[in-house]
């Protein structure tokens, strides 16, 4: 692999140096050290309750809930349901389009009819990017802090309630996982993020530059942390990472390696994976769904588009071929595996035939669910600045013919379910009375009645299905 010095020289363009420098090089660190202050507000009484508000992607939820185990440790309580908190996190995405204009409107939506606002704390992605605009332009924030200095927050917060701003953006050498608390009680089904940041450098994506070069977290951390979320409730461990099957230890251990060991924990009867990278599905990674009966039969492996012009202008670094090939190895490692994928649509350049490429691929895949977005300039991106940006009407007829795409390929993988039967954990109630709602093994919705409990596996026969979910009957 090359090095991210090496990535850097040789994809990231000097636009991106100028508008992030600070984000382009990740031997110098962040203009934004611990504690620096941009002014200073009114003094404020310490916070007794707060309300974490997370966006996006699935370590987002992770950070969001770390986040409030690491303010509950301080003695900071989350708000009721239907109360005003003193101190609200918006844990930020920085994925779509506008994604900082709407943090500014949410900030707006929070100040109160007298004029007063709670202390805000603006995390996540967008405040990796925005930085010290974020506290020019929204002077209710007291504190901007990125995804990996969130675990500094109560000192943020002790100086916010002596009336100082800060901004803290910095990507530090000491680990936050060693900060943070130990996990409290959790659901059924938990988290546990393994691997973070990219090498990749996609030229649509600001991940590298808001998440950091790619890292893995130490196998003994992580094996240990799983056993204290089984302790605390989880019978499901969903491993998380930017790139999660770039997930390597001091050793050389892939992520296979990680699996089996957790695998061996008695009471965690589940294990899923997301989000993967074509460019590093091993074959020991495969050889785990057929081996690992832990290993739910799940793949979400984007692709992004259908036609190897268009992937090579995303720097995606494999072509529909190579992509085709992975399936075709997991599917014949386990036959019942259901595949899920993301794609964009409307990169610029994409022509018409192009774009025809990419629903032949969906239509030749099969997959049991999708994400799928219109392409989203990003500033600083190289994708931002190249020729050929598609007009938004034509994306838009684009998606809508992509999602009908999609969506007839997900009815039919969940009619092709119906008079299965297999075992569901059960996550929470349904919306009616007596009934429930868990997750099938390839991670569809069913919902059904009978006398179970909230963490329980249950056998069911599925006998309906409809786009988004399944009804099923206990068995």
């Amino acid at each position: 692999m090359r090095s991210c010095e090496r990535l850097l020289d040789d994809v990231v363009p000097d636009l991106i140096r100028d508008r992030w420098p600070n984000k382009c090089d990740f031997r110098q660190r962040s203009r934004a050290k611990p504690g620096m202050t941009k002014d200073t507000m009114h003094s404020t009484p310490p916070p007794r309750t707060y309300r974490v508000k997370s966006f996006g992607c699935q370590m987002n939820v992770y950070d969001g809930e770390r986040m409030a185990e690491l303010l509950a440790q301080q003695g900071i309580a989350p708000a009721p349901e239907g109360e005003e908190a003193d101190l609200v996190v918006l844990n930020t995405c920085h994925i779509r389009e506008k994604a900082a204009e709407k943090v500014y409107s949410d900030i707006g939506r929070l100040r109160r009819e007298d004029g007063t606002a709670p202390l805000i704390a603006v995390a996540g992605c967008v405040a990796q990017a925005e930085g010290e605009e974020i506290m020019t332009r929204a002077p209710s924030v007291s504190m901007v802090v990125g995804p990996q200095a969130y675990h500094r927050l109560p000192a943020m917060i002790a100086d916010a309630v002596e009336g100082r701003r800060s901004v803290d953006t910095d990507m530090p050498t000491e680990t936050k996982f060693d900060v943070l608390p130990a996990r409290r009680k959790v659901g059924p089904s938990a988290f546990l993020t393994v691997q973070e940041g990219c090498d990749k450098f996609c030229t649509y994506c600001v991940v590298p530059y808001t998440r950091g070069a790619e890292i893995s977290r130490p196998f003994n951390d992580l094996v240990e942390e799983a056993k204290r979320l089984v302790d605390a409730g989880a019978r499901e461990i969903t491993l998380l990472g930017q790139n999660v099957n770039a997930w390597r230890d001091a050793g050389g251990r892939g992520l296979e390696r990680l699996i089996e060991a957790l695998a061996a924990i008695p009471a965690l009867a589940r294990i899923r994976y997301t989000t993967s990278h074509p460019n590093d599905m091993t074959d020991g990674l495969i050889a785990a769904h057929r081996d690992i009966e832990k290993l739910m039969p799940f793949l979400h492996l984007p692709v992004q588009a259908g036609n190897d012009r268009v992937l090579k202008a995303m720097n995606r670094s494999h072509t529909t071929a190579s992509y085709l090939a992975i399936l075709d190895k997991v599917r014949a490692a386990r036959p019942d595996i259901a595949l899920s994928g993301d794609f964009i649509v409307g990169f610029p350049g994409e022509t018409d035939a192009e774009f025809e490429d990419t629903l032949k691929l969906v239509e030749q895949v099969g997959y049991a669910q999708c994400f799928s977005f219109k392409y989203s300039a990003r500033p600083g991106t190289p994708a931002a600045t190249m020729d050929g940006q598609v007009p938004l009407d034509v994306m838009d007829e684009r998606l809508q013919r992509l999602q009908t795409t999609l969506n007839v390929s997900q009815i039919a993988f969940n009619r092709a379910s119906i008079g299965k039967r297999c075992v569901v954990l059960v996550e929470r109630r349904g919306k009616h009375e007596g009934q429930w709602l868990g997750k099938s093994p390839w991670l569809q919705s069913v919902h059904f009645t009978g006398e179970v409990a909230i963490g329980d596996l249950v056998e069911v026969e599925l006998v309906e299905a409809g786009p988004n979910s399944l009804s099923g009957q206990l068995v």
